[in-house]
């Protein structure tokens, strides 16, 4: 799978995205290293602080698939109409979440940050230097 149908994945995720409050749906997809995709979506809740993230969806749903690493790429989307130009990132606890399906294939995946009019590439490494893993409990 290109990158591009990687961002059209986590566009199409977005498409059901539960977002009544912030009104900012935000979509994921996840690639791995057999091709597979596996894609998550914004869930809020009326007791904010219960909301989940749409990267955190993807990994909790590659996790009960029973994934453990070989995550290559993970694109992140979000409104075309909100936030201005700039891409959208994972937030820190999607840094965290992302970082531990990676450290568990060894993998340092690309982060496809997307944006109305352009997209980031940065290595999960970058977004979360120095990181805290399964390997740091050892």
């Amino acid at each position: 799978m290109e990158d591009q149908e990687l961002i059209a994945a986590a566009r199409k995720a977005a498409e059901h995205s539960y977002s009544p409050y912030s009104d900012f749906a935000v979509g994921a997809a996840l690639r791995f290293s057999d091709g597979s995709v596996v894609t998550g979506t914004n869930i809020e809740n009326a007791s904010y602080g219960l909301a989940l993230c749409a990267e955190t969806v993807a990994v909790s749903k590659a996790m009960a698939e029973g994934r453990r690493g070989g995550l290559e790429a993970v694109a992140v989307t979000g409104p075309l109409d909100k936030g201005g130009d700039a891409p959208i990132t994972p937030c820190g606890r999607c840094r965290q979440v992302l970082n531990e399906l990676a450290q568990l294939g060894n993998t340092d995946p690309e982060i496809l940050c997307v944006g109305p009019k352009h997209v980031k590439r940065v290595k999960l490494s970058v977004l979360l230097p120095e990181a805290f893993g399964p390997a740091s409990l050892e």
